[in-house]
Order: C-alpha cells, then sequence, then structure tokens
C-alpha cells in the first residue's frame, strides 16, 4: 500500500542524470545515498535539517559541485560479500557481523506519528526537519504538509479532516508575520545589531511560538543512519504497526536498503522469521492493550505536575563514589561500596569533585560512574517538547497515545499578539476531529488530528551520566521554552527531591537563566563563523 503523499519532485534531463549515481531512486519519498564519503553524506544530512529542499534537490543546489563524479557501482564484490555473511550467519549464527553495513536513508513526506516509529531505535542516528527553523508554509502539489491516511479514503469523515487541516496551516501561515512583527515591537533591534542576526532570530521566535498549532500529521523529513541490524530491528517493528502509513514507509525503506545491503535484510519478510517476528510485536502489543482495558478501566488520572520524579535510589550518590573508585583501586565492588557508605560526606564530596574535574564546557563529562544511578521522570509535556526530547538515545523512554485529554499548552505572547481566539479554535477543532475519529471507529488515526499544543504522558528513565547530557543540552539558552522548563524541573528534582546535590552540581552546565531571545546568542556566533569563513577564503584567495 503507497502512502497518499504529495506529487514527486520533478527533475530536468540534466538534473536526473546528476542525481543517478548518488541516489537509489529519483522519484519516491524514501531512498538510500551511495557513492558519496562519510564526510560529505553527514554534511549533507546536517544542512537538510534546516532546509525545507529536499534532500536531492539540496544536493543539487549546494552540494553537487563538491563530489567529483562517480560511476554507477557494478557488482564486483556484492556476490561474494553475500555468500560470506549466508554462511557466518549459518554457521555461527552471528547476527553482529549485521553491524557492519551501515546505510544512509532518507524519508522524507512523513507524519510526526511516524517520524516517532522511526526515531524510536537507540543504536542509529536521526536528523529531522526543524519546525524552528522552516516554516510550513509552502504547498507542494498544491496541498499543505500534512498526511492524510488511506484509512480515511472511504470514510465520510475524509472531507472534513482535509477541511480542518486547511483551516489549520492556514491559520499557521497568517499568523507568522503578525507574531513576528509583535516580538520586532517588543524587542527592537539594538544598535549595531545584524540585520540578519536580528531578522533569523525573530523568525526562529515567532515559528517556537507557533509550533503548537501544527497537527500530528504534519510531514517532515528525516535522515537516518543506521546499520544493517538496526533497520532490520526498525522494519520488524514497523511492520507489526496497524498504521498505513507506517507499514507503507516499511516496504519503501526496505526496497531501498536492498539496493545496497541486501545481504543483511533477508530475514525481514520471510514468513517464517521476520513474519513470525512481526506477528509476536502485534500480538503483545494487542494483548497488552486488552488486559489495561480490563484492569485500568474507570480509573481516572490524578492530577500531576508537568514533571514528577516518580523513582531514584536514596543511595544513589553512595553508589557513583564507589563507582568512581572501582577503576583507581584493587578492592571489589561491594567492599568499595561499604568503603564509601562509611565516609563522612566532605570526603564523598572529595571523590566525586577528583572525578567530574575542571569541565572547560559541557561536552567535558565524568565517566560511567555516573551511570551507576538512575532516575525516572513522569512528564506530561506538549507534544512539541515531547519530540525533541524523544530524540534522546541512551535512555528508556515510552510515551502513551496522542490525544487532547490532557489539554493544550498556550504561550503567553499568542495572547499578547492578538492571535489567542485563532489559537482556541484550532485547539477546539483538533479536538472536536479527534474524538469524531474516534466515534466512527477509526481512533487509531485520531492522533494525526492533534496539533502539537496538546500534552502527551511520556516517561524518561535515565542514569545520571545521561541526565547531564541532556538537561545540560537542553537548558542551553537558545533551547525551546518548553523543554528547557521540562529540563530545568528535572535538574532541581534530582537535587532537591532524590537529594543528590553532588550529581545535580557537577551539572555545571545546567543553565537555568530567564531567556527572551532563545537564538539570539546562537545567531550571533552563527554570524562569527560565517564572517569568520569569509575573511579566511579571502586571504586564501
Amino acid at each position: 500500500m503507497i502512502p497518499q503523499i504529495a506529487p514527486s519532485e520533478e527533475f530536468t534531463r540534466d538534473e536526473l542524470e546528476a542525481l543517478a549515481p548518488y541516489f537509489t531512486n529519483l522519484e519516491g519519498p524514501v531512498f538510500a545515498l551511495i557513492n558519496l564519503p562519510e564526510v560529505v553524506k553527514g554534511a549533507l544530512f546536517a544542512r537538510y535539517s534546516r532546509s525545507a529542499k529536499s534532500l536531492r534537490r539540496l544536493f543539487l543546489d549546494e552540494f553537487l559541485d563538491q563530489v567529483e563524479a562517480a560511476s554507477t557501482p557494478g557488482a564486483v564484490g556484492v556476490k561474494r560479500a553475500e555468500e560470506l555473511y549466508e554462511r557466518v550467519f549459518n554457521e555461527y549464527g552471528d547476527d553482529s557481523v549485521a553491524q557492519l553495513g551501515g546505510v544512509h536513508l532518507a524519508c522524507e513526506r512523513a507524519s510526526n506519528i511516524l517520524t516517532k516509529v522511526l526515531e524510536w531505535g537507540r543504536l542509529m542516528a536521526y536528523l529531522e526537519q526543524s519546525t524552528r527553523y522552516i516554516p510550513y508554509t509552502d504547498r507542494p502539489g498544491g496541498r499543505w504538509r500534512y498526511h492524510i491516511p488511506t484509512e480515511l479514503d472511504l470514510a465520510p469523515l475524509r472531507q472534513r479532516y482535509v477541511e480542518v487541516m486547511d483551516r489549520t496551516f492556514e491559520t499557521y501561515a497568517g499568523l507568522i508575520e503578525p507574531m513576528r512583527q509583535y516580538y520586532s515591537r517588543k524587542y527592537p533591534k539594538a544598535p549595531g545589531e545584524s540585520d540578519n542576526v536580528y531578522r533569523m532570530t525573530l523568525r526562529a521566535k515567532a515559528l517556537d511560538t507557533l509550533r503548537g498549532l501544527l497537527p500530528a500529521a504534519t510531514q517532515s523529513n528525516v535522515g537516518i543512519y543506521g546499520t544493517g541490524q538496526a533497520y532490520e530491528a526498525l522494519l520488524l517493528r514497523m511492520r507489526a504497526d496497524p498504521l498505513s502509513e507506517v507499514g507503507a514507509y516499511a516496504d519503501l525503506m526496505l526496497a531501498e536498503l536492498r539496493k545496497v545491503i541486501p545481504a543483511f535484510l533477508k530475514r525481514v519478510d520471510r514468513p517464517d522469521r521476520g513474519g513470525a517476528w512481526s506477528r509476536y510485536l502485534a500480538e503483545r502489543r494487542q494483548a497488552t492493550r486488552a488486559v489495561a482495558e480490563k484492569l485500568l478501566s474507570g480509573i481516572e488520572p490524578e492530577p500531576r505536575p508537568e514533571v514528577t520524579l516518580t523513582d531514584y535510589d536514596p543511595e544513589g550518590e553512595v553508589k557513583v563514589v564507589a563507582a568512581a573508585l572501582y577503576a583507581v583501586s584493587a578492592l571489589p565492588d561491594d567492599q568499595l561500596l561499604a568503603a564509601a557508605r562509611g565516609m563522612t560526606l566532605e570526603e564523598r564530596t572529595a571523590v566525586l569533585k577528583a572525578y567530574v574535574g575542571e569541565r572547560a564546557n559541557r561536552r567535558h563529562k565524568p565517566g560511567r560512574a555516573f551511570e551507576r544511578t538512575s532516575y525516572r521522570f513522569d512528564i506530561l509535556g506538549d507534544y512539541g517538547a515531547f519530540r525533541d526530547l524523544q530524540r534522546h538515545r541512551l535512555l528508556t523512554l515510552e510515551w502513551q497515545p496522542l490525544s487532547p485529554r490532557h489539554g493544550y499548552m498556550t504561550p503567553e505572547a499568542i495572547e499578547a499578539a492578538g492571535a489567542l481566539d485563532d489559537w482556541r479554535r484550532v485547539m477546539e477543532e483538533s479536538a472536536d476531529l479527534y474524538e469524531a475519529l474516534s466515534a466512527e471507529g477509526v481512533g487509531l488515526l485520531a492522533p494525526y488530528a492533534v496539533a502539537m499544543a496538546y500534552r502527551v504522558r511520556f516517561y524518561m528513565e535515565l542514569d545520571a551520566r545521561e541526565a547531564m547530557h541532556m538537561i545540560e543540552l537542553r537548558t542551553t539558552p537558545q533551547g525551546h521554552p518548553a523543554y528547557r522548563r521540562i529540563c530545568q524541573t528535572m535538574h532541581r528534582l534530582i537535587a532537591e527531591q532524590a537529594g543528590h546535590r553532588g550529581i545535580a552540581g557537577a551539572m555545571t552546565y545546567a543553565d537555568h537563566s530567564a531567556v527572551e531571545l532563545e537564538r539570539l546568542e546562537a545567531e550571533r556566533a552563527a554570524e562569527r563563523r560565517r564572517q569568520g569563513a569569509e575573511g579566511r577564503t579571502e586571504r586564501e584567495a
């Protein structure tokens, strides 16, 4: 089943010839990158996350002249490699062989429901088109950028779905300029400020404020890099998913991946192997849902704050001290733990101070001893913030179905800019469409209708080392206010509720400052880098 997507981009004959050596297909929304240096693939995906262009168009416009022409690869070595893989797997059962082949894959025009499925795996790398830098105002093929589920093709609600989505995008597009003007009045351009820095900062602020209007059906582009083993796991999960969009993209991805690493994906659609595995995943999910409906029926959720620390180890900091001493001692683990328990607060503080060291920037992190304790947070944040936090890899994260039941967030600037009535209308129409889809027996599709300002419940369980990485990264001044607030609260709870003040204190780059124009300093830094690069180019010339 092919998902409903906008018509493919058109290229001239010369453009098609230029693209052919580097992409596994030139028409569909899913394709792999081939015959390109790894550094070019990485740079292309990095640029991709902040561009409204398709990956192939971006390559033509900005990268083609930097890449030497490459001929289409032949079959030399492919047959031998496949035979070797088969022999190793059949004789030794060594799945790790499939970790040795990787692919850069682009998945374009994927809904924000699908992107969460794509970004599930820990051992893959992702870059997703940003709602902060890209205004969703273009209309490829004459349509706004949202997904229409094929399940609605014959449903009476299809027309209503389209009408609500169109009005939502029209409202979003229509508010960008008024919101930018509001911020320009509130934050006048400082003397000497670069016009480009000021313009980009205000645009990012306006888009940050308005992204809550966008529905989960909004389409995005995702760049993925992963090994054959990681792709196999992803495809098995996707083939077990009940949404037609997810299954359709699984088929498209499998076809493209087999053009690059066919030997690593032979089991995915074999009925007795991948088929059985996907059935197991689907049956397990259905059985769990059924037992939950039986046992939890009638229980309503109690009120909770945005962030709740639900589980932690009161002795966690003592255990981190013991773990920090392990590699520099000859004592067994349990003896070190007993020694740490017997230390004074000053002695334990001295160990942590030495282990953390002098951190010159947030990328300087202590070692694995910080993995000795963990924290579990229950979070009720808006879907936009969830999208950003969900991409963190080295932790355990699970979320509940997106719905309007937990209410929505409204940025203060919406009312101040005179956009509150429009905001509320979009939220009400989103909730009404969700309820209508649920009542018509297509409740599986209802989350597509939900605006990103609505809150979704999810948990994050992470050790102290990953908490340091995430909290410091997501509280930087240029971060979105929604996830900054969540991570600032997490930091406070680690110190105050868990009592792990030494661990929280080691997170020296956790930023609790109030920021008005989040992107201003980042844009200034980017401008300085651009000017520096231009100066170097002129000197070299």
